[in-house]
């Protein structure tokens, strides 16, 4: 008799090791899903070119599959560095400073561009001709940059070269008070600061981008090569919303001006003047467009071994 309350002790235990097998699948299951939330470091300079990156944050949901973390950085060296040495996950980045990384040796691997159009030549207003550049000062973000490409294209359509002027390399935000003081006679860089020698009535729009390299390549969104190959499926998840984000900023002017003002803090006008210049919708990266690209590098002297299209653009973005 002594023995039915130990065997009911021992049913009941079986019981109570049924009841918590049977609720583990789900606690793993809530645990999984919360470790699914990621973070991607994402670098980045404050200029309109990264607006589909910023919208993608702003969009962002606390439980949604990817969470952005945004890295400021205040010149494309010092990006460069963190992006080559694995300190961020990715960066929005002149795609020139990335296929020059890539012909280094550097595993860096493009998933999208940041924009389409957007830059413009800017020069003082007693800039008349092309000619009137000759022995003039005038300034651009890098050499390795669309913005080199393009004062090479104006130039040479006028039978003139780099030569014939002094190119310096100048950071963007010193561009217009440079316009304004005299320093230089033109530049060539990313939004706001060309907008804003124009609202200012110091400088004036000379040519855009559109006008001298149609589909030209600026910007790109890059991963580091280590971070793609261990977090697929989690980059894949980001430049899907990255590239929806970029729908979204085409659909939504309003919201486009409210995004660009908080994360750039310029002035309403030259935002909505740099904006009219720009576009974000398809910012996928098309083969016949980077072959271009390579072909202009190499007439420039940029590049002499050209990563193929198909080791540079990740074949999860093609």
């Amino acid at each position: 008799m002594k023995k039915l309350p130990y065997l009911l002790t021992l049913l009941l235990l079986a019981a109570l090791g049924l009841l918590l097998n049977s609720s583990l699948p789900a606690a793993q299951q809530a645990a999984a899903e919360k470790s699914s939330v990621r973070t991607v470091r994402i670098a980045y300079l404050p200029i309109t070119h990264a607006l589909p990156l910023f919208t993608e944050k702003e969009l962002e949901t606390s439980d949604g599959p990817v969470n952005i973390e945004l890295i400021k950085y205040g010149s494309w060296p010092e990006l460069m560095d963190a992006l080559n040495t694995g300190k961020v996950d990715g960066a929005s980045v002149l795609i020139e400073l990335a296929v020059k990384a890539r012909e280094q040796g550097i595993d860096l691997r493009a998933a999208a561009l940041g924009h389409k159009d957007g830059n413009v030549i800017l020069t003082s207003p007693d800039i008349q001709s092309v000619e009137d550049l000759r022995g003039k000062t005038f300034a651009i973000p890098h050499k390795q940059s669309s913005h080199k490409l393009l004062l090479d294209q104006l130039l040479a359509e006028y039978g003139l070269s780099e030569a014939d002027l002094q190119v310096v390399e100048l950071s963007p935000p010193e561009m217009p008070a440079a316009l304004a003081q005299g320093q230089i006679a033109g530049y060539c860089v990313a939004e706001p600061f060309g907008a804003k020698s124009v609202t200012l009535g110091t400088g004036k729009v000379f040519a855009r981008s559109e006008e001298l390299w149609p589909d030209s390549l600026c910007c790109a969104l890059v991963f580091n090569g280590s971070f793609l190959d261990k977090n697929r499926p989690l980059a894949k998840q980001m430049v899907k919303e990255y590239q929806q984000a970029g729908g979204y900023l085409t659909g939504h002017p309003d919201e486009q001006s409210r995004i660009a003002q908080k994360y750039l803090k310029a002035k309403d006008a030259v935002l909505s003047l740099s904006l009219q210049w720009i576009s974000y919708q398809d910012l996928a990266i098309r083969e016949p467009a980077y072959a271009e690209l390579i072909r202009r590098m190499k007439q420039a002297d940029l590049i002499k071994e050209a990563p193929a299209y198909e080791d540079f653009v990740d074949e999860a973005f093609r």
